[in-house]
Order: C-alpha cells, then sequence, then structure tokens
C-alpha cells in the first residue's frame, strides 16, 4: 500500500493526532453538532409555516421566561444587532406574539411582555424540546441531570454566566 492510499484510511481522529491536534475531541463536537440540530428540528417545522424562524424562537423563548425583560437586556442575552433583532421584534409584535411597553420609570426604556399567543408559542416550541431532554435523560442515572447542567453551565462563556445566575427580568 502506498503512502497515499494509507492515508485515505486512516480515521479523522487518527489524522487529528498525527497533525498534533490530540486534545481536540472530535466525538463530542460531532455529538453537539448533532444533539442540536435534531433539537431544534422540532420547532422549526413549527415554525416554518408560520414564517418565523430560529431568531424568532430565541427572542419568544425570553422573552416569555422572562417578562418584563428590556430590549437592552434581550441584546445582551442573544448577542446580536439592535438591527437584527428590530425585524425579528417588529414581526412578533405585529403578529400578537409579544407587546412592548414603555418603562415605568424611564419612558426610554421597552419592556417586552409574551401575549397570550406569544406564551402558547413559547410552550409549542418547548414541548418537543423538553420531551427530547427527558428522554436522554431517562437513559442515564439518577445524577445525569446535575452533571448535565454542570457541563452545559461550564461549556458557556465565563462572561456570559451571570445571565444565568441572574438571569436579566427574573
Amino acid at each position: 500500500m502506498t503512502e497515499q492510499q494509507s492515508d485515505k484510511a486512516t480515521t479523522p481522529a487518527q489524522t487529528a493526532a498525527k497533525d498534533g491536534d490530540d486534545d481536540i475531541d472530535f466525538m463530542l463536537i460531532e455529538l453537539l453538532f448533532f444533539a442540536y440540530r435534531d433539537f431544534i428540528s422540532d420547532p422549526d417545522a413549527i415554525l416554518g409555516p408560520i414564517g418565523f424562524g430560529r431568531a424568532h424562537h430565541r427572542v419568544v423563548h425570553f422573552v416569555n421566561r422572562r417578562p418584563g425583560l428590556t430590549v437592552a437586556e434581550l441584546l445582551d442575552v442573544l448577542k446580536i444587532t439592535k438591527q437584527s433583532l428590530a425585524r425579528v421584534l417588529k414581526q412578533l409584535i405585529d403578529t400578537g406574539y409579544i407587546v412592548q411597553v414603555t418603562g415605568p420609570t424611564d419612558r426610554r426604556q421597552r419592556q417586552l411582555y409574551a401575549t397570550e399567543k406569544g406564551k402558547a408559542l413559547s410552550l409549542a416550541l418547548a414541548r418537543p424540546q423538553s420531551r427530547r431532554i427527558r428522554d436522554a435523560l431517562a437513559n442515564g442515572g439518577a445524577g445525569d441531570r446535575a452533571a448535565v447542567e454542570r457541563f452545559l453551565k461550564a461549556m458557556v462563556d465565563p462572561a456570559h454566566r451571570r445571565q444565568i445566575d441572574n438571569p436579566p427580568g427574573a
């Protein structure tokens, strides 16, 4: 077998080890990609027919979970531009999923609330995701949920962990 043929027979992990990248966990990276793809597929199927996408999903989720969240806080959570949020938020307001209220002490402040329609959409999107999580945890032991929570929190950039521990609007 020639050297070129033997290279074709190596696995990506073997190739990475040869390249000095043996500290890269390709398997977990791929599992995260596949898990995310499938985790988001159910909401995508619900959102597509109403002309919404993943940005709408994220906005509806956080506004529903954190009533009174300000636009500035939402921008900080989502790490998107004002322009991107403005387009999505306008669609959600115009279609009756979210309402925007002037802040009680600062009239420049805009607080966001999910309407009943928005709450229903948020729950419809969360149910299949929750079912996937529940089914995945059912395959493990009693302490798996706590381990998964610790793992996911550890995956969040330390500069952003305050949004988990002290969420805005909560």
